[in-house]
């Protein structure tokens, strides 16, 4: 009678085990499905873990990296736009130089376009104190403030550093952040030279009367904007290139974060049709340990015990 007893309870206990073991492979694999994850734990699988972290590290390093380079590329478009800009103004003072150039024109006709001149010329100062989205100022270099001040006379001087600074976009790889002040508007006239900022305001005050022959002298001025534009442009060439680069970086970390993802799913991720068939075999297997349980448990033996 002790040993069916004994017998019995081992029975029991034996059951109720397994199919507590089935439940919860089935609540894994139920878990796994929800989360896309197939390792709870480092135990799991060791190696694919230690290789899930690695995964991940590079991760955060990449988003850095990513981060970096839209930050870079923002700053060289903002540069950009606001070099167009300059070459909109400059343009236009060249158009009006063309206009005092004409003998035909008064003294006091020369001397309104001087005034023009004078607010391009504020324009042009404005423009280069401009900031990118991360509120660095564009053409400073690495310095943190306005890139150009005026100094009692009027005068616009370069106040930022003598280079700019580069970002680093990972792997080594780097491009520099803008150009400064000077490598964009500063330029050399009939051997002389000067920036633009400097260039429109002796003019401007050339044309209000600073100079006997205000017409000559906006004719010698009309060179010196072909010069200034000459070497706008390459700025503008030099920041074209730039974010060219820094755009195929951009197309490198796209695809190298498409692998790392799919590494990412290899290694710990979740395989769902046969997971999805290993559950439903699971749970057929659950349900028919069950129904086996409680029929066996309803023997009269176990009635009779």
């Amino acid at each position: 009678m002790t040993t069916i007893s004994r017998g019995t309870a081992a029975f029991y206990e034996r059951s109720i085990s397994q199919m507590a073991g089935l439940r919860r492979d089935a609540e894994r694999l139920q878990q796994q499905l929800s989360t896309g994850k197939r390792l709870e734990v480092s135990s799991d699988d060791p190696v694919a873990a230690a290789r899930l972290r690695g995964l991940s590290r590079a991760g955060r390093l990449a988003e850095v990296d990513s981060s970096n380079a839209a930050r870079a590329n923002d700053g060289l478009r903002y540069a950009d736009n606001a070099l167009q800009n300059v070459a909109n103004d400059l343009a236009r003072a060249r158009e009006l130089t063309v206009q005092a150039a004409n003998g035909t024109l008064s003294d006091a006709q020369r001397a309104l376009i001087g005034e023009e001149l004078d607010q391009i010329q504020t324009s042009l100062v404005a423009t280069a104190n401009l900031t990118g989205s991360d509120g660095r100022p564009l053409f400073a270099g690495d310095g943190a403030g306005p890139a150009y001040t005026l100094d009692a006379a009027g005068n616009a001087v370069y106040a930022g550093t003598a280079a700019a600074g580069d970002i680093s976009l990972g792997d080594g790889l780097t491009v520099t952040r803008g150009v400064t002040g000077p490598e964009a508007f500063d330029f050399t006239t009939g051997g002389v030279a000067t920036d633009v900022f400097a260039f429109i305001k002796d003019l401007a005050e050339a044309l209000k009367g600073a100079s006997t022959d205000p017409a000559a002298a906006a004719r010698a001025a009309l060179g010196g904007f072909d010069d200034a534009l000459e070497s706008l442009t390459r700025s503008q060439t030099v920041i074209g290139v730039r974010v060219a680069w820094v755009e195929t970086v951009q197309d490198r970390q796209v695809v190298t974060s498409e692998s790392r993802v799919q590494e990412t799913a290899d290694a710990g991720g979740v395989d769902f049709a046969s997971t999805i068939a290993e559950l439903q075999q699971m749970l057929v297997v659950l349900e028919a340990s069950q129904a086996g349980f409680a029929r066996v448990s309803q023997l009269s033996l176990f009635n009779s015990i």
